[in-house]
C-alpha cells in the first residue's frame, strides 16, 4: 500500500496523458499497478522503481488504446521530409494546457508518438518497440505530428 500511495499521483498524471476521461485514466493506472504488483519478481534491484512502474503504466495505456483498433500504417514507402524546427516560433504566452489540448486534438497515432517522445522522453527505438512500428515510422509520425501541432497552434492564433 505504501508503494501505491507513494506513486499513485504521478502514475495518474501519466495515465491522464493518454485518456481524457479521468475514470478511464484511473482504471488504467490501477491496472498498471496490478500488473506491476503481479510481476514484482521481474523488477531488478538497483533500477529505479518509479521508472519501471511508469513504463508498465504507459504500456497499459497504449495496450488499451490498441484494443480500440488503433490502425498504424507503415510509412516505409513514404518519402521523408526534413523539417526545420527554426520556424517553431510561438507566442511565449501560450499555456501548457493549450499545448496539451492541441496535442489531444491530433489523430490518435500522432498523439501516441508525440506524447511518448516529448512528454515521456522515449527515443524512436523505444517508441518503435512500444508501438510495434518501424523506427522510420516513429520518426515520420513525430514529424507529421509536430507539423500538424504547429499548424493547429497557428490556427488558434498562438503562432507569430
Amino acid at each position: 500500500m505504501k508503494l501505491y500511495d507513494l506513486h499513485c499521483d504521478a502514475m495518474f498524471v501519466i495515465s491522464c496523458r493518454y485518456f481524457k476521461n479521468k475514470e478511464e485514466a484511473k482504471d488504467m493506472m490501477q491496472e498498471g499497478f496490478l500488473k506491476a504488483f503481479l510481476n514484482l519478481e521481474h523488477y531488478k534491484n538497483g533500477t529505479n522503481f518509479s521508472a519501471w512502474l511508469k513504463k508498465i503504466v504507459i504500456n497499459t495505456c497504449i495496450d488499451a488504446i490498441k484494443k480500440r483498433k488503433l490502425d498504424t500504417v507503415s510509412l516505409d514507402d513514404y518519402p521523408l521530409e526534413i523539417s526545420n524546427d527554426e520556424d517553431w516560433n510561438f507566442d511565449t504566452r501560450i499555456s501548457k494546457s493549450s499545448i496539451l489540448e492541441a496535442i489531444a486534438a491530433l489523430p490518435q497515432k500522432y498523439q501516441l508518438v508525440i506524447k511518448l517522445y516529448l512528454l515521456e522522453g522515449y527515443d524512436h527505438q523505444e517508441i518503435s518497440e512500444i508501438l510495434k512500428i518501424p523506427v522510420k515510422t516513429s520518426r515520420t509520425q513525430l514529424r507529421r505530428a509536430k507539423l500538424l501541432l504547429k499548424d493547429n497552434l497557428k490556427t488558434e492564433n498562438y503562432g507569430t
